[in-house]
């Protein structure tokens, strides 16, 4: 059974709305750099105003690596040797393979095959392919098609160019009490894929929505729309020191949006602040969730945990990347990615960024147990509820210290932090706490 998320009506009509963005975007043939790359930033500078976009040359250096050229894609078909189409890029971008070089070539089927990629174990899914760093050219089809291809002549035409340009990266800040930041990072890369790709970015933009609408923030928050591996690279090479100086807690967005599972990834040396919030946050409300080591990374936290970087970035994801079927193929499509997947991944991140918002020490401002009944902090009548209300009242006061924070309290005596949170606030209010700055 898939674990039961909690949404509300808000989570619910925000996780429809989600979904609108996704199946709007989904056609967009996106990649490193070039023009559907930038139409997606355009659109979700659309839904966050204050988005802005940073660039990074073709051919500028990041660490060990270099921008690559820009990408445009006119259109790409693979014709048969009766004239029929195999196929073409405008029915699913999908086809071609990302970053081929331009070609317009006419060949025996012998000297197309290693230009074809398929995947014999689903015979009906178009996979992803790209070549990024190496100049060639291929297309991508079903194995049922590629398989009943008959001999003769086959005209491949891909009208493409690769140019310098730009690798563009887009950027929200959103400020907060603190200079203190939280990062949370999506990629924009991946063509008409809805799981693994659109549902990050959408999940990005309806929770940089809510933290705007927040009244006050604790922390700055940094929401970064990029493109995997190369745009991570390229951006922690011009503010690694900043990042280093003021991430306290960050989470990389992807497979968001189905419905199967809830999993998480931790981060390279574990135990940070946004790990401890995350796994807090499942325990209580993602029965079911499945954990990965970071050994079982395959995104952006590979830079943003690498030695030498090492900020405090993990994962909350439903499907984690390469665990299901559907994975890298044209059937991660818009029936995967659902909007009560989007609704429920949307939810568990508002209850961990709430916590990390929440997230400090208190102590009692009195020795021995306060008098609560002459404060209206002890029910005048009991049930099944009140007593386990009052239990864990006084649970939180006796671990109310000073040395243990929000999170530590919580996992100590066994309960949810974010049952804790109105508790606190209500002692606060009443005089008997006070925060440990």
């Amino acid at each position: 059974m898939p674990p039961m998320i909690a949404i509300d009506d808000a989570q619910r009509a925000a996780g429809a709305e989600m979904h609108r963005w996704l199946v709007e975007m989904l056609p967009w043939c996106r990649s490193l750099t070039g023009p559907g790359t930038d139409r997606t930033l355009d659109y979700l500078a659309g839904l966050l105003p204050g988005l802005e976009t940073v660039g990074f040359a073709s051919g500028s250096r990041a660490f060990d690596w270099t921008v690559p050229e820009t990408w445009t894609l006119r259109s790409a078909r693979l014709l048969g040797p009766d004239g029929a189409v195999v196929a073409d890029s405008a029915v699913h971008n999908l086809h071609v393979v990302g970053y081929s070089e331009p070609v317009d070539r006419t060949v025996s089927l012998d000297e197309l095959q290693p230009h074809l990629h398929s995947l014999p174990d689903l015979p009906d899914a178009i996979p992803y392919v790209t070549s990024y760093y190496r100049r060639t050219w291929g297309f991508c089809l079903p194995h049922r098609v590629r398989a009943a291809l008959p001999p003769g002549h086959y005209r491949a035409v891909i009208d493409s160019t690769l140019a310098p340009g730009e690798l563009r990266i887009g950027e929200l800040v959103i400020p907060g009490d603190s200079p203190e930041e939280v990062l949370l990072s999506t990629y924009i890369c991946h063509p008409s894929m809805a799981n693994n790709e659109l549902s990050g970015p959408v999940l990005a933009a309806a929770l940089g929505r809510w933290l705007a609408a927040l009244p006050r923030r604790r922390y700055t928050y940094r929401i970064l729309f990029s493109v995997e591996t190369i745009g991570a690279i390229a951006y922690l090479s011009r503010h690694l020191d900043r990042m280093r100086a003021r991430v306290a807690a960050g989470f990389v967005l992807t497979c968001v949006g189905d419905e199967r599972a809830v999993s998480y990834l931790e981060s390279r040396r574990g135990g940070t602040l946004a790990d401890r919030a995350a796994v807090a946050v499942l325990d209580h409300h993602a029965p079911g969730w499945t954990r990965y080591g970071y050994r079982d990374r395959g995104s952006d936290e590979r830079q943003y945990g690498s030695p030498g970087v090492d900020l405090p970035v993990c994962s909350v994801m439903r499907s984690k990347y390469g665990t299901y079927p559907e994975y890298h193929t044209s059937l991660d499509d818009a029936t995967l990615a659902t909007p009560d997947g989007l609704a429920g991944s949307l939810a568990l991140y508002q209850r961990i960024l709430t916590v990390l918002e929440r997230n400090r020490r208190w102590r009692t401002a009195m020795p021995c147990e306060p008098q609560l009944g002459k404060r209206g902090l002890y029910p005048t009548t009991s049930t099944r509820d009140t007593k386990r209300l009052v239990a864990l009242q006084m649970d939180i006061l006796a671990w109310c210290d000073g040395d243990h924070d929000l999170l530590a309290l919580a996992a100590r005596i066994g309960a949810d932090p974010c049952a804790c949170i109105p508790i606190i606030d209500r002692l606060a209010e009443a005089g008997v706490l006070i925060p440990v700055e």
